[in-house]
């Protein structure tokens, strides 16, 4: 493993203890959930690599809550996010359950950064009344993720030299960030 770009490596991330690989659905996390109650039987620091084309947004808030349950268990010991090749989507979504200076990308590393997708068709027709209650579902539906969505960015960006606004504006047209951009943004601690 090369000298990493940015702070020092931490032993863990060299061996990683949780390795993901595919997309975020739910075998990935009962993978993530398995893996990670053998490592918690160790002693020591743990790291989690993954490699991912995205997947399911609402599985990528769950393996967020269960990152921050296991941190909280974990007490001193490091919990340690490794990005490899590809991380998008809901990979990004996990990503952001570390602090920056537990966030380490290898070299060849792309983060995909973009807004929740929705795609439904809702059909009016019929009495006024009823068509008014399909549009009001779906508004408080698009209320939702749009709340899911900042809270999701804010966390991934605390730490960093990005703005809120700036990944807003971003995330709408798929917003490709290199590993080395990444750590220059402070986003990530360091490159491997």
């Amino acid at each position: 493993m090369d000298r990493p770009v940015g702070n020092t490596i931490p032993d863990c991330l060299r061996h990683p203890q949780i390795s993901l690989l595919g997309e975020v659905l739910e075998e990935m996390v009962e993978s993530f959930l398995s893996q990670l109650a053998e490592a918690e039987k160790g002693s020591g620091d743990i790291a989690l690599q993954i490699t991912t084309p995205g997947g399911d947004a609402e599985l990528g808030r769950r393996l967020v809550l269960e990152v921050q349950d296991a941190r909280r268990r974990l007490g001193s010991r490091r919990f340690m996010f490794l990005g490899k090749t590809q991380v998008y989507s809901a990979g990004v979504t996990l990503m952001s359950a570390f602090p920056c200076a537990d966030r380490y990308l290898t070299r060849d590393a792309v983060l995909l950064i973009h807004c929740r997708q929705l795609e439904q068709t809702v059909e009016i027709d019929g009495p006024m009344r009823a068509s008014l209650a399909k549009v009001e579902a779906l508004r408080r539906q698009i209320e939702v993720g749009l709340k899911h969505e900042e809270e999701n960015f804010r966390r991934l960006i605390e730490g960093s030299d990005i703005a809120l606004d700036e990944v807003c504006s971003n995330a709408v047209n798929n917003w490709y960030m290199p590993a080395a951009e990444a750590l220059e943004r402070r986003l990530v601690a360091g490159l491997i």
